[in-house]
Formats: structure tokens, sequence, C-alpha cells
């Protein structure tokens, strides 16, 4: 699950894809209705994959929420976002029960739930991405760990021809 290009927009409802970044704001598409409209850089906009809840002992990525939802739902929708406040409450608590009721409102369960509602019913919500993704990044690092172990052995091999054949200085 990529959330990087998914944004949030303060002022608007729903989940928006990035589609250009243009001088004055960014190029955006509704995911809901695929209608297109122009996001200015003075607006509130968050990508999905930098929020976080406040819990006790510090924050989750919303990345993390959104698959717990995902397995406790078995991939489907979860209760309206306009449910009553409590329900709401008790709905979040089975999923992160540590979450600091002082600093996360009802409005953002809301907001978490109204998004894992869109990306579900969009089908973007896919927890098969991010094993292939640790895979990747961890290819990734291997190669980079290898081309430094690569780099390391010509440097010693040009120092040890230096020292071998003075001349060449």
């Amino acid at each position: 699950m990529d959330l990087k290009g998914i944004l949030s927009i303060s002022g608007y409802g729903g989940l928006f894809k990035l589609i250009k970044q243009t001088k004055s704001g960014f190029v955006v598409e509704s995911l809901i209705d695929k209608k297109r409209m122009q996001a200015f850089a003075t607006s509130k906009i968050s990508t999905l994959d930098d929020i976080a809840i406040y819990t006790e002992d510090g924050e989750v990525h919303l990345k993390e929420i959104l698959k717990k939802i995902f397995e406790k739902e078995d991939g489907k929708e979860t209760i309206n976002h306009k449910s009553g406040s409590e329900d709401l409450k008790k709905f979040f608590i089975e999923i992160l029960p540590d979450y600091d009721r002082e600093r996360v409102y009802v409005s953002d369960i809301k907001k978490v739930i109204n998004w894992y509602n869109i990306l579900v019913g969009l089908d973007m919500v896919d927890l098969e991405d991010d094993v292939e993704g640790d895979t990747e990044s961890s290819e990734k690092e291997d190669l980079k760990s290898n081309e430094i172990e690569v780099v390391e052995e010509k440097e010693e091999e040009n120092n040890n021809d230096s020292k071998n054949n003075p001349e060449k200085e």
C-alpha cells in the first residue's frame, strides 16, 4: 500500500491523487469522482504517508492503523464515519488501544475511518504490496552494500599498486 501520492486537503472532503505540480500549487484528482482541481500552495495539504496518530508511547503511522483495520475487517469496509462519537471511540480502541485520548479527537477518528473506507472501496488497501516493498528495499540495501564493498576493494587495489610501484605516483 503506497500512500505517498494520496493527499488530504484541508477544507475538502475525501482524498486526492497528485497529478502534477504547478507554479502556484498542485493539480489533484479526487479519488471519489475523478474530478481534477487546483490545490494552491497556501492550502494545508498532507500526504497520507506523513500522517501519524498519537499514542501514549509516541506515534503510529497511518499506514499501520489502516493495516490493523484491514485485518480486523477482513478487507471489507468498516463502520460509517458518521456513526456516533461513542461508537467511533469504541471501534478505535479495538484498533489502537493505547491512542492518546487527549490529543486524538473524534474528528481525527472520523477522518481515519473515512479514508480507510474510501481506499477499501477503490481496492487501494493491499497488504501484499508492503511485503514486496520490504523485499525490494532489502534488495536495494544489499546492492548498496555490494557496491560499497566493490569500491573499497578497488581503493585497496589502487593503494597496493601505488605502494608496489612508486613510479606511478
